[in-house]
């Protein structure tokens, strides 16, 4: 029983010591092999690979994939005139030797994302010092970017230390103002459009009385034009009129006569309301209906 029991404590103590000489690289990562501190070999194979048992050596992943780098800050840069900007950039890169990398800059990618951003923000700091704010916004912001790139590389792969990493990119996601400066940027343009809008207001307010008076002219104008042809067509009319009352009372004139009193009563009755006692010897409307038969003569 006691011999069982070693054997199958020595099969464990196998299996674990086994276990520990082997690792398994991934596609994405570079596999570092350490004996007692020191690099001894960089994996760069996905796979199943063998070392010896720890402590003699072991073993340090490094990402090898393509990385990205934020800013991490909004500090404010000073352009050519002056102007306080804050520039948001990012950064792609990656680990290409990793021995090169763990000598020069660090364990991990997080120390060689702290030194790279120093160097990049140093870089645009440089480079925006030398363009105006309308420069930064227009095409040259590319040659920019490209300088920018270019003063990284010169970093990062120069010297007697390189850091065994590659720059693919650098850009700007936004360039803008100071906060205080934006507010003044934002009151001055509310002004400007408050004083167009006003313009747009007091131009519209001048073309609509403009219109109006034009109508008001127009208006008069038709209604001038209408009274003068009314009274024209009124004039033609009464002047027809008396030419047929001329026409008829010639071909009778008594009748005329008689009718011209008619109307002379008519208009006494409407303006007065009592009653005129005629006298039949002395009235022209007893006379003229006397002349023509109409009325007897009075008894005496």
């Amino acid at each position: 029983m006691n011999r069982l029991g070693l054997w199958v404590s020595s099969v464990l103590v196998l299996l674990a010591l086994l276990g520990s000489t082997l690792f398994v690289v991934d596609q994405r990562q570079f596999g570092v092999v350490y004996a007692l501190g020191q690099i001894k070999e960089v994996v760069t194979e996905p796979g199943l690979h063998f070392k010896l048992p720890p402590p003699l050596q072991n073993v340090n992943y490094i990402d090898k994939r393509l990385l990205t780098l934020d800013s991490p800050d909004t500090e404010p840069m000073l352009t050519a005139e002056k102007q306080r900007v804050v520039i948001d950039w990012f950064v792609r890169w990656r680990i290409t030797d990793p021995q090169a990398y763990i000598r020069n800059v660090g364990l991990d990618e997080k120390a060689g994302a702290n030194q790279l951003n120093r160097v990049v923000r140093n870089a645009f700091q440089e480079e925006i010092n030398k363009h105006t704010v309308k420069e930064l916004l227009s095409l040259k912001r590319d040659v920019l970017m490209t300088d920018v790139k270019r003063e990284v590389l010169e970093v990062v792969k120069g010297g007697d230390k390189p850091w065994g990493v590659d720059i693919v990119d650098v850009r700007i996601t936004r360039a803008d103002y100071v906060d205080t400066i934006t507010e003044s940027v934002y009151r001055r343009m509310e002004a400007e459009r408050k004083r167009v809008a006003n313009e747009l207001r007091s131009t519209g307010a001048a073309e609509g009385e403009k219109i109006r008076a034009d109508a008001d002219r127009q208006r008069e104008v038709t209604i001038a034009n209408a009274y003068r042809d009314a009274q024209k067509i009124k004039g033609e009319g009464d002047a027809q009129a008396a030419r047929i009352y001329g026409e008829a009372f010639g071909r009778d004139p008594q009748f005329a006569q008689f009718y011209r009193s008619l109307e002379a009563y008519k208009a006494s009755f409407a303006k007065k309301s009592d009653i005129m006692v005629l006298d039949p010897a002395s009235s022209d409307f007893f006379k003229t209906m006397r002349g023509s038969g109409a009325v007897a003569p009075a008894r005496k």
